[in-house]
């Protein structure tokens, strides 16, 4: 396998998850408001993808390179975790503006191109948004393997596939986050979605890092697998489901009727991983 190759390809992953963040700006091109009940869902079916997705995913692919009792796998969501925790210290220290909204995006600095304020985002985007390349990075750890899918000349595991696709479909409701304040602000359409992309310019960054890492240090692929899982189920928790809560606030049930149905609809697009 060209390994120049897979970094490039890795690297292209990252960069679709990236853009899909933009599509969350995509609706205000159609309609003037995105209705609250539509925003649970997007929510509620990322939660269910990523949640899937590290479960029937990650934490399997973990465990079956593990022998014996799985301690390196553990210890890697412990860290994941952890790396989460650390970062919302940091985020909570660093005032970028508007900390109501998950990007962390200051929608002032965006409007007038504060170059000084933009690139301090941009560092505590890289905080916030890692985690979410790695899990890209480490599902592309067995690329070139045979059973992999083949595209564009190389062997690309069907997990990679999968997690390069729950990125982007998480990325989506993040994309809508950052662009609603944007749109009260009267911002143009194309600079929310320049906007939304840049939220999440770090992914295709952290991805080619976890890949290299865990492809030099093989024996510590199930500690790359459980990081990318821990990371990912803690941001599910005490991110995704608070921020669908929060949009869902003034509908009736307080938005836990459409929570369920979007989480229950992105565990039911994850279930063939479980016979693959």
């Amino acid at each position: 396998m060209d390994v120049l190759a897979a970094y490039a390809f890795v690297f292209v992953a990252g960069l679709v998850t990236c853009f899909a963040t933009g599509l969350g700006a995509f609706p205000f091109f159609v309609v003037a408001d995105v209705p609250e009940r539509w925003t649970v869902a997007l929510w509620g079916l990322a939660s269910g993808i990523m949640l899937s997705a590290s479960g029937f995913g990650l934490l399997r692919e973990g465990l079956a390179l593990t022998t014996g009792l799985p301690t390196v796998l553990a210890v890697g969501v412990v860290v994941g975790v952890a790396l989460v925790v650390v970062s919302n210290a940091v985020l909570e220290r660093v005032d970028v503006g508007d900390h109501d909204h998950d990007a962390h995006l200051d929608p002032e600095a965006v409007a007038e191109g504060d170059a000084k304020k933009l690139a301090l985002i941009l560092g505590v985007l890289t905080v916030h948004s890692f985690p979410e390349g790695v899990a890209v990075g480490v599902s592309f750890a067995e690329m070139g393997l045979r059973g992999g899918v083949p595209l564009f000349g190389l062997s690309v595991p069907l997990l990679a596939v999968v997690m390069t696709v729950a990125i982007s479909v998480h990325n989506v409701p993040e994309g809508l986050a950052v662009s609603i304040p944007l749109k009260a602000m009267g911002v143009s359409k194309w600079r929310m979605v320049g906007a939304a992309v840049f939220s999440s310019l770090p992914q295709p960054i952290g991805a080619v890092v976890a890949f290299g890492f865990v492809t030099w240090a093989y024996d510590f692929l199930p500690f790359g697998y459980g990081f990318a899982a821990g990371a990912m189920v803690y941001l599910v928790l005490t991110e995704f489901v608070p921020e669908a809560l929060e949009a869902g606030r003034d509908l009736d049930g307080n938005g836990y009727r459409e929570l369920a149905a979007g989480v229950a609809a992105g565990v039911a697009v994850m279930l063939p991983l479980l016979f693959v």
